[in-house]
């Protein structure tokens, strides 16, 4: 019997699945978890759970999961006091930043970033301290294209996601949401929301070159060559505009570039497209008017989309197609969600504001422009291999793995083993921490806050939902937030240990609540007097670290007016009352173009950047394609490189293998459950294969994050699974030149029997 019930919102995706947990008290007065089930009465997932959820009691009690620092000494980790680690790295870095420059220094952010509170409001305050312009993230592994294309387009990272509760159409590109769970679409239960697409008497349309999980129960399933989805769209889109159906209705007064589109959208014909998508004429134009016929549609595009060399150009037509059919903005088609922590609009009328802009700097070797204020990752090795100024010395992770997660892992790790000095925030001992020279480990999911900040204003639906700590913190373990506020204490040259430490560490708290709350109220309200950065302070009452940024961000969110006048808003007390959450409703329609932040105060269609890639997308129509190219895939009890480690998630048939097509199989010599050679320009490596029809011929698909058996890994469970690192083989000069993202998909490979 449980003594206790708590309720939380599950961090490992982006799904956002509310969880029921029980809790026993021991003998000792410590509790333990007895069961996870899903959360019925949460506002959004009513219930529904992955399998993935159901395992944060075994990551809690993994032995692997470190619960105090560990510091390397002579090759080996040993644990050490919170304070020790700290003086190491003080010790450390001091010496490099006074002989070499703050730029000596680098930092990394993982996606686990996205999914844990402290860091989404702290890792600034680390960077800034750190005062270094090199900065990378893995964000130009997946989704920079997608936020690249909306702030062209809309002025900001304004992404639209498809209302998949009220659309009668749905059109998605390289997305697998019943593994993924979705992606920069946060909606619980995925699969039960396709499925009443389909029972309302809707149409599922699937774009993919694998008859992914998604496309086996869709309406349709298009088996696209990899990496030209953009060529597809471009004769969606043309076709619209030939035959003379494209309506984007209201939205026409307030968008420049429509009367350019045509011209350059002219050589996309479906006839001439056909040989490089693999897919025919008709099938394209079907897809085209059955978008336009539909009462309401959406189309929908993820990593396949992004991962590839046209990731900025394919994002940017998966909009431009949900314009012109009269989609976008719109109920039933792509729709704009108002986060409770989101920033407010007016609603309906125009917003001005500065634009995007990028390559305000250049990375120091190959001149790789600036976006969002990071370089590419796909030019961290040779910041840190090439000799000069500002040659990467030091780095710093926060829960990033790019050893694993990165192209060309044999170059990225060989780059990691030459810096001077590694810091990573990370609780396991994986690919890339067994590099470091320190390591800080955060406490587990169950020992954390919770609030999804950024992927809430991703969802389907507007809802808010807060999850306090389930368990303490154990004596040897230290808040997430305060080891990003003691780190960047230390690179301001604070005191490393003791009293005078954590005096440093609640300074710069305090000046970032203050800072949040200043422009907050600035954006929110025009600096009236009245509603001043201090009285919101004090509406925080008592708390502090990453709860007090909450409430503030919450206060002056869309929803939360109140913390002035008296009315009923949103703050995180508001929230702390509804453990299932708060229902906001459903996504508003004509939100643009309240929402955009262009310099014109249009939807702004065009730029010199995509009229170039449009021009070299035409050129690549008379490309030879590859005779054999690489995919990743995901699998539901997978999440990229760090779930491999549950003996529940990795228990019963191998899933890295080598799917291949049987044709191609018989071709190459090479049979079924045998292993075969994978090899790319970068590396090679050796694979269980899987004939299977689910992949169209001319393509292989490994799933992405595995191999965690390399030297020096501490992962037990992991380190036994038959699993192989793909980024082997993905290059690091394969890249969509716009945005700077990896192309992780249409590798070109060659495949042979491997000789045992």
């Amino acid at each position: 019997m449980s003594d206790r019930t708590a309720f939380r919102t599950c961090p490992l995706c982006e799904a956002g699945c509310g969880l029921e947990i029980g809790l026993k008290t021991e003998s000792d007065g410590r509790e333990t978890v007895t069961r996870i089930r899903g959360d019925q009465l949460d506002v959004f997932s009513h219930g529904f759970i992955c399998p993935k959820g159901s395992t944060l009691k075994h990551l809690h009690e993994d032995p692997d999961w470190l619960r105090q620092p560990h510091v390397k000494v002579d090759g080996s980790f040993v644990p050490v006091s919170w304070d020790e680690a700290f003086e190491t790295i003080a010790q450390a870095i001091r010496p490099i930043l006074d002989a070499h420059g703050r730029d000596a220094a680098a930092v990394y952010l993982g996606n686990p970033n996205a999914h844990s509170l402290a860091p989404m409001f702290y890792n600034r305050t680390l960077i800034k301290a750190m005062g270094t312009r090199n900065r990378f993230s893995a964000s130009t592994v997946d989704q920079r294209p997608k936020e690249v294309s909306a702030a062209m387009m809309f002025g900001s990272v304004a992404v639209p996601v498809p209302d998949l509760d009220r659309t009668d159409y749905l059109l998605m590109l390289g997305a697998n949401p019943l593994a993924s769970n979705g992606s920069l679409c946060t909606a619980p239960d995925f699969p039960g929301r396709l499925r009443r697409i389909q029972e309302r008497g809707g149409t599922i349309v699937v774009v993919d070159p694998r008859r992914s999980e998604t496309a086996e129960v869709a309406d349709r399933h298009l088996a696209i060559r990899p990496a030209t989805d953009a060529h597809f769209l471009a004769a969606i889109a043309n076709t619209l505009l030939e035959d003379g159906t494209a309506a984007p209705g209201p939205l026409t007064a307030v968008t420049s570039g429509l009367d350019e589109l045509g011209e350059l959208l002219a050589p996309f014909t479906p006839e001439s497209v056909a040989a490089s998508t693999g897919l025919t004429a008709e099938e394209i134009r079907d897809v085209a008017g059955e978008l336009i016929a539909a009462p309401t549609a959406a189309v929908y595009g993820r990593i396949g989309t992004t991962c590839q060399d046209f990731g900025t150009v394919s994002s940017w037509l998966v909009d431009v197609v949900n314009l012109l059919t009269g989609n976008l903005d719109r109920v039933g088609g792509a729709m704009f969600p108002t986060g409770a922590a989101g920033q407010p609009s007016t609603k309906g009328e125009p917003g001005r504001g500065r634009g995007f802009r990028m390559g305000r700097v250049a990375s120091r070797v190959s001149g790789a422009p600036e976006c969002f204020g990071e370089f590419p990752v796909s030019v961290l090795p040779e910041e840190i291999e090439t000799p000069g100024q500002g040659q990467v010395r030091i780095l710093v992770t926060v829960a990033g793995n790019p050893a694993n997660s990165n192209p060309n892992s044999n170059r990225m790790n060989a780059a990691l083993e030459s810096l001077d000095f590694m810091v990573c925030v990370d609780p396991y001992i994986n690919e890339t921490t067994r590099h470091a020279d320190v390591i800080l480990p955060p406490p587990s999911p169950l020992q954390k806050p919770h609030y999804d900040l950024a992927l809430l204003n991703f969802a389907v639906r507007n809802v808010a939902n807060y999850s306090p700590p389930v368990l303490p913190l154990e004596t040897t373990q230290l808040g997430e937030g305060r080891i990003l506020l003691r780190l960047a204490a230390v690179f301001n040259g604070a005191p490393a240990s003791g009293p005078e430490a954590e005096s440093a560490a609640d300074l710069l708290d305090e000046q970032a609540a203050q800072g949040l709350a200043g422009a907050a109220v600035s954006d929110r309200f025009g600096n009236v007097a009245e509603r001043s950065p201090s009285e919101l302070m004090e509406a925080a009452g008592d708390r502090r670290g990453a709860e007090r940024m909450l409430d503030i961000t919450l206060r002056t969110g869309p929803y939360g007016d109140g913390f002035i006048s008296g009315a009923e808003g949103i703050s995180l007390a508001t929230l702390e009352r509804h453990p299932h959450g708060v229902d906001l409703g459903p996504l508003e329609e004509h939100r643009l173009p309240g929402i955009l932040r262009t310099p014109s105060a249009t939807i702004e269609l065009l730029n010199d950047m995509l009229r170039s890639e449009l021009a070299r997308l035409s050129g690549s129509l008379a490309d030879a394609p590859p005779q054999m190219v690489l995919i990743g895939r995901r699998h539901i009890r997978s999440n990229n490189s760090w779930m491999h480690n549950i003996g529940v998630l990795t228990k019963g048939r191998n899933r890295c293998t080598l799917q291949i097509h049987p044709d191609d199989a018989e071709r190459l010599g090479i049979a079924d459950g045998a292993p075969a050679r994978v090899t790319s320009r970068v590396g090679e490596l050796v694979v269980d294969t899987e004939c299977t029809d689910v992949v169209r011929p001319g393509v292989v698909s490994i799933p992405h994050g595995f191999g965690q058996n390399a030297p020096g890994v501490r992962l037990r469970v992991a380190a036994e699974y038959r699993g192989v690192n793909t980024n082997v083989l993905t290059d690091e000069r394969d890249v969509d030149p716009i945005s700077g993202n990896v192309a992780l998909n249409g590798v070109a490979v060659t495949v042979t029997p491997a000789t045992p």
